[in-house]
């Protein structure tokens, strides 16, 4: 079983806990790594490491240099890929096919900010006082914390790394406690790399005993997180008491909704990509499906054929289609999700059960599951529940989609299958979410933003637009008029 040691300073260092966290594989149910687990005092280590460099080494490097740092490192990713997909396939249950394209994808907002590391411009501004010139430069922020969860540790910890990189900062990256063996991977190729000592940490660990630590501390000067939205809700109020740059993306319980002008099929095959993909477990899951009344059955007979035909079982095999759920709790939270749904008297029309066999591992399996007859006030069309669970829901018209895609606290995302030009355009206005997909879902992009609305957390990861949300704006006036007569001077 492998060991791995705290990224600090671009060495290898034991936790001062002399503790280690076993890493378990959601299929076999066996550790097959050990990561630190840190404390205080390496959260401390790693800050002033990255403090340390942000002064020092990183703010002599041109932005052009940076960038080809960056661009280096992902071609390694791209190099290494199966490694790093592999590590997190093993921590998290994902699909190795799917992780697999996660991290060739990874690779390019790496290229793609390693690009724009050098075209970030400040600008001149025409100011209404004479005798002055004004200009506004872009400045780093300095030390960044990233704090991202299990269900896609490497992707989005580079949508943290590549932006604030690009912009000039320094980062400590503290993935999932469940999922850290992968990054840890990744770090092996900053130090190929030639980033400088500091510029990229890593350290893991329980985020009860770190993670106040890191966002309370001094000297980190933004936070980027990822995860539920309660812990966003303490990771902004700790935040907020010491007035940090915050950035959350959040949960969601995106409307997925068919219309009854919709390529049926292709709208079938985009509701099953939407919720069962990475088995449910992805912030932007089409977890609440609205099908026009019109063709409700019709539709719903539909998804079921291709949910009953689903592949169950070891993510690693080529024809695998759902993994396992991620972690024991998470597991246990679905499970609970599917009784309170029962009780509220939404109909399980498929799914709806736990698997078990040799097939099938450990057991940390959920059949992938669909309720109908859901209300939108019941806690299955109000709650993330992060698994492979469905809910369906009528509708009548627009205004009624409209009306119930956006009676949510979230606003994440959402999805509009339609051919009507007119329609698809009026519900990507009306609808309060992120991102809008227009007869597609969860296409995603370096090259645009992605963050929520509501409850879905507060910022954008992404395209130019997040760059300049990790850099401070600076204003400078420079006197032109070197006679300016003194203001002070009395004159007669």
């Amino acid at each position: 079983m492998s060991r791995y040691q705290l990224f600090i300073n671009n060495e290898w260092v034991d936790p001062h806990s002399s503790r280690w966290l076993e890493s378990q594989d959601p299929f076999s149910g066996e550790a097959w790594a050990e990561v630190p687990q840190a404390d205080t005092v390496d959260v401390d280590r790693a800050v002033q490491a990255a403090a340390d460099a942000f002064v020092g080494p990183w703010s002599r490097i041109s932005a052009s240099d940076r960038g080809l740092l960056l661009h280096k490192l992902g071609a390694l990713v791209e190099r290494d890929a199966e490694r790093l997909a592999y590590a997190e396939s093993r921590d998290n249950g994902k699909l190795m096919s799917e992780v697999l394209g996660q991290v060739k994808y990874m690779a390019k907002y790496f290229y793609y900010y390693g690009g724009l590391a050098d075209k970030i411009q400040g600008s001149v501004v025409p100011i209404d006082k004479p005798g002055v010139f004004n200009m506004v430069r872009y400045e780093p922020m300095g030390v960044v914390a990233s704090i991202t969860p299990w269900n896609s540790s490497l992707l989005l910890t580079a949508w943290k790394l590549g932006t604030a990189l690009c912009a000039g900062n320094t980062i400590v990256c503290k993935p999932s406690e469940f999922t850290s063996v992968s990054m840890y991977e990744l770090a092996k190729l900053v130090e190929e790399a030639g980033f400088p000592p500091g510029v990229i940490n890593v350290i893991s660990g329980y985020g009860k005993d770190i993670g106040d630590h890191i966002v309370s501390h001094p000297q980190v000067a933004r936070i980027a997180f990822t995860g539920g939205d309660e812990a966003g809700r303490r990771v902004y109020t700790t935040a907020a008491a010491h007035l940090k740059r915050v950035s959350l993306e959040l949960g969601g319980k995106s409307p997925n909704i068919i219309f009854d002008d919709a390529d049926q099929e292709k709208a079938a095959n985009g509701v099953i990509t939407g919720i069962f993909s990475a088995g449910g477990q992805t912030c932007m899951a089409g977890s609440r499906l609205l099908v026009q009344e019109s063709i409700h059955d019709e539709f719903v007979e539909r998804l079921l054929k291709i949910t009953r035909a689903a592949k169950i079982g070891d993510p690693s095999k080529p024809d695998t289609q759902i993994g396992p759920v991620a972690t024991r709790p998470q597991f246990e939270k679905v499970l609970r999700y599917i009784d309170i749904a029962k009780s509220e008297g939404a109909r399980c029309v498929a799914g709806g059960r736990s698997l078990e066999g040799p097939e099938y591992g450990a057991g940390q399996f959920v059949e992938p599951t669909i309720f109908v007859d859901v209300d939108n006030s019941m806690r299955i069309a109000q709650e993330e529940v992060f698994g492979p669970v469905l809910s369906i829901l009528r509708f009548k018209d627009e205004e009624d989609a409209i009306r119930i895609a956006n009676d949510i606290r979230f606003g994440l995302a959402a999805g509009v299958w339609t051919k009507s030009l007119h329609r698809a355009m009026l519900l990507s206005e009306r609808l309060r979410a992120g991102t809008v997909w227009i007869n597609n879902y969860r296409s995603t992009s370096y090259t645009t933003p992605f963050g929520g609305f509501k409850d879905s957390g507060l910022g954008r990861e992404g395209g130019v637009e997040a760059v300049k949300e990790y850099m401070e704006a600076k204003s400078v006036w420079i006197s032109t008029d070197l006679n300016m007569p003194n203001p002070f001077v009395r004159r007669y």
